[in-house]
């Protein structure tokens, strides 16, 4: 079975922001695709859907370092992180994070499989995460917030659709 990847909007700021949204989401294909490549000032990024800040997410994460491994998770929540737990994306040190979002139009409960990778300059770390969106409408706006801070200024966020033939 084929995937093709079609990139459906991508940004690069060109001055810090709070958040990066990707709306007016065609309902034309089976599944979603987030890259997101930068840094944060000082805090964890996150997402929502739809605008949606209600308690309606839930999320189980694990995460390494090279020191430890670490694991959690939690329901009723307003928001998906994209970073685990214990991971604070910092403004020296760029971070990969894909965000796969299934069956986005479907009209069951959405899921979505996020990764993270950061060097952190030789001692590195990588989390995973599961996040499940208790709604069942079609998504149509996907946020990716960045807290309390700002993304940076060169930070690049591209939301591709995936069609399966």
């Amino acid at each position: 079975m084929a995937t093709t990847y079609d990139k459906i909007q991508s940004t690069t700021l060109a001055s810090a922001a709070a958040s990066i949204t990707f709306s007016s989401i065609p309902a034309t294909y089976t599944d979603l695709r987030v890259v997101l490549t930068g840094t944060v000032n000082g805090d964890t990024a996150y997402m929502t859907f739809n605008s949606d800040t209600s308690a309606l997410y839930s999320r189980t994460w694990m995460t390494g370092d090279g020191s430890g491994a670490y694991s959690g998770g939690g329901t009723n929540e307003n928001n998906i992180r994209l970073a685990g737990l214990f991971t604070s994306l910092i403004n020296t040190v760029p971070a990969l994070i894909t965000v796969d979002v299934f069956s986005y139009t479907g009209s069951t409960f959405k899921t979505c499989l996020t990764t993270l990778s950061v060097d952190k300059n030789g001692s590195g770390e990588t989390a995973r995460e599961v996040g499940l969106y208790r709604s069942t409408a079609a998504i149509t706006t996907l946020t990716l917030n960045a807290g309390v801070s700002t993304y940076t200024t060169g930070t690049t966020a591209t939301l591709y659709g995936i069609l399966k033939a």
